[in-house]
């Protein structure tokens, strides 16, 4: 029979009517838990509820009223997770959580854990967490952030919530949740395996091993399987028991008792030792993966009716009748209340409003909150004090690179924003591979500014964790290649954070990029990456990127005021051959230096850079940003000097989301319009720009583009051929007037 929910629901009736229960799976009574009776039987109705919504939801599938049928059952055990821990114990959830929820619920009197669960399912509008965007399990009241269909990809931010809260007690910093919580994260066995949650065991282990406080557990429901995969035997335990600095506790997830027991010892671990453990919890899975999951195709009928023998609501029944809890009738009476109360709800559920605008559901994307006060710049006395570490106040008031400015911006930030925490390879004692974080730890000490792994998946998984609370991460990626491998940290979880959660949790920071191309054949494609549109695309996520030290300065006060103001994630992509950059026509010219601005002045976002012509002519507008905007000033020069040509030119500055509105306004007044593009043809900034134009300009003016070739930065001087140069500028300018 291919309907193995029905049977399911059937089975349990049955074992009950004539006492066929599965064999005990331990020894380990319900009073050895020194669990009141109540509390107890409160567990087991937990699981009750849990599986009827899984019923219910397949039923509402079929009806084509329902959205989601992955489900809890077999896993319904980790309701004593919401038992044992506090509910301000951030818990990152998978998506088998339905009991731990329900039972989580009980902690606070006005939450219905049925109504919620229910109006997640039929994608209602009134769903209180994602407003009917997803299914997924997460409440602000309850300190559970939503987690898509994750596969691992909740475990590295996991670990940064639970370092974030031991490095809160040295930085003397109040977190969203009390000092002495610890932070839950529950996955399966398959999602172990992910080289995502690979990167979080081995950050946590490095962090314990060094000492650091980190009250963590990851919660590993073990049923054997991934979809169709089974994982072998003892895999887990014989991966994890072994690892030094991360205590193993594996218990029964079948067995209610046994479950309790392991889950308290983890809690008391985590809790008082603040230390990192692997509570492993042997479960089964029911009525397959999914709902479009025939199981029957890669498991026998034996196999499937052996592990459905092992139902874990049939050995809770169990423990309660030998317990003397619960009769055999107060059971199944329970067990068609609740499927009553499921129905009852559902019923009024399908009713509800869903979205029904791109408006509606775009709204929690990126929403415009309301402004607020920044924070005190810090006084001249306290400024000096600073600048002193590293004898840079003296130079505060002369010429300086890029690099210079924005470290001197990131001092005047950090003191002014206490929350900020800056963190990366390299960043700290060394100062950065460009040394733009050159003195930082001196004058913030080592709690707020510090050397991680060479990992860039945990290092946004830390700036995520520390978000979430409280802090106001600037994470710093060695070189834009790198976040190729670790882009899911913002694009599945940074960035989707706002929109799931309807807006009412966020994980606001600025992830300060070293990238693009010009680095005069060092280094090769890794060090020289001019393809950033795998960020672009990112819905809700800000790209900002200067091309001298001036704009740097004032941009990244945006950045960190769009964070904390607006709680956007925002990369700050960082040019690195303009970093040291002096001259810009001659040798010793000194014309890419720049004065560092006051610590009010800010660039706003969307605003773009002009140099217009000499003569204020509007023959040729020349559009670029970063290294490009650089070579389009050497030469507009040129062009004036040696062929009487004026042309302006505009530097983005933002280049996601672009303003087209602005862009446009400036460009229609203009008879020609030259695209200088450093990013790969395909995908580049340019492609969108001129979309942008068309669309905007009933007469848009002609337009031409230049950019980089679609191949990857090779050593040596050929890198010349495949990037523009001001040579090419020219040229394409000189066309454009023929």
């Amino acid at each position: 029979m291919l309907d193995r929910a029905s049977v399911i629901d059937e089975n349990f009736q049955i074992a009950l009517k004539t006492s066929k229960f599965p064999q005990k799976l331990s020894n380990i009574s319900a009073a050895i838990t020194q669990l009141s009776p109540r509390e107890f039987v409160e567990l087991f109705e937990s699981q009750l509820i849990s599986r009827h919504l899984d019923l219910r939801a397949r039923k509402l599938k079929d009806q084509g009223i329902g959205f989601y049928t992955i489900g809890s059952s077999g896993h319904e055990g980790n309701a004593v997770l919401g038992k044992v821990f506090r509910h301000t114990d951030m818990a990152f959830l998978h998506y088998r959580s339905g009991a731990l929820m329900v039972q989580r619920s009980r902690h606070l009197p006005n939450i219905d854990p049925i109504r919620d669960q229910i109006l997640s399912l039929v994608a209602a509008k009134a769903d209180p967490i994602s407003q009917g965007r997803h299914k997924v399990f997460g409440s602000k009241q309850l300190f559970v952030p939503p987690q898509t269909s994750t596969i691992a990809s909740h475990l590295p931010k996991a670990m940064g919530a639970a370092w974030s809260l031991g490095r809160a007690e040295r930085n003397e910093y109040t977190t969203e949740i009390p000092s002495d919580s610890v932070i839950l994260c529950n996955f399966g066995d398959a999602s172990f395996n992910h080289a995502t949650s690979q990167s979080a065991f081995n950050t946590a282990q490095y962090l314990a091993y060094k000492g650091e406080p980190l009250p963590l557990v990851f919660i590993c429901e073990d049923n054997g399987i991934g979809i169709s995969v089974s994982t072998p035997d003892n895999w887990i335990e014989n991966n994890v028991k072994h690892r030094h600095s991360i205590e193993y506790i594996q218990a029964n997830g079948l067995h209610l008792p046994d479950a309790y027991l392991a889950a308290q010892e983890a809690e008391e671990i985590a809790r008082v030792e603040r230390r990192p453990v692997f509570l492993h919890l042997k479960t089964v899975r029911l009525m397959g993966h999914a709902g479009n999951d025939t199981e029957s195709m890669y498991h026998s009928i034996d196999h499937i009716e052996r592990t459905e023998a092992q139902d874990p609501l049939l050995h809770s029944a169990r423990i309660c009748i030998e317990s003397g809890y619960l009769s055999v009738g107060e059971i199944l009476d329970l067990y068609e209340n609740t499927r009553d109360k499921v129905e009852a709800t559902a019923k009024q559920a399908i009713e509800l409003p869903k979205l029904s605008s791109a408006e509606e559901v775009c709204a929690s994307v990126a929403p415009q909150l309301p402004a607020q006060d920044t924070p005190p710049i810090a006084k001249i006395n306290r400024r000096k004090e600073l600048f002193d570490i590293g004898r840079q106040f003296k130079f505060l008031d002369k010429p300086r690179s890029m690099a210079q400015l924005i470290n001197y911006s990131l001092t005047d930030l950090m003191e002014q924003y206490q929350n900020i925490i800056m963190f990366g390879e390299d960043v700290g004692k060394k100062g950065g591979v460009y040394s733009v974080s050159t003195n930082l730890q001196k004058r913030f000490g080592e709690a707020r500014v510090f050397d991680t792994l060479l990992d860039e998946t945990s290092i946004l998984g830390t700036a995520i964790g520390a978000a979430h609370l409280g802090y106001l991460p600037v994470p710093e990626i060695q070189f834009l290649a790198y976040t190729h491998n670790a882009v899911d940290q913002i694009r599945g979880e940074a960035s989707t954070l706002s929109y799931f959660s309807n807006n009412q949790f966020t994980n606001p920071m600025v992830i300060r990029i070293a990238g693009l191309a010009y680095q005069k054949g060092f280094g090769g494609h890794f060090h020289n990456d001019n393809s950033f549109g795998f960020l672009r695309e990112i819905p809700g996520v800000i790209v900002a990127c200067p091309s001298n030290g001036l704009d740097a300065a004032k941009m990244i006060r945006e950045a960190v005021r769009l964070a904390d103001e607006q709680k956007r994630v925002v990369i700050f992509l960082e040019p690195i051959a303009l970093y040291h950059a002096k001259d810009l026509h001659e040798v010793g010219d000194n014309g890419w230096l720049c004065e560092y601005p006051h610590p009010s002045e800010t660039i706003g976002f969307g605003e773009y850079g002009l140099k217009p012509a000499a003569n204020n002519s509007k023959e040729t507008l020349i559009i670029s940003y970063g290294n490009g905007n650089y070579l389009s000033q050497q030469a507009q020069k040129i062009l004036l000097d040696k062929h009487k040509i004026n042309v302006s030119v505009m530097d983005l500055r933002w280049l996601a989301p672009l303003n087209h509105q602005v862009i446009a306004q400036e460009a229609a007044k203009y008879k020609q319009v030259l695209i200088v593009d450093e990013c790969r043809k395909t995908g580049s900034v340019s492609e969108e720009l001129i979309t942008g134009l068309i669309e905007q300009l009933a007469k848009p003016p002609q337009i031409k583009r230049i950019t980089g070739h679609d191949t990857f930065i090779p050593i040596g001087t050929s890198w010349e051929y495949v990037l523009p140069s001001k040579e090419d500028i020219i040229t394409a300018v000189l066309d454009l007037k023929k």
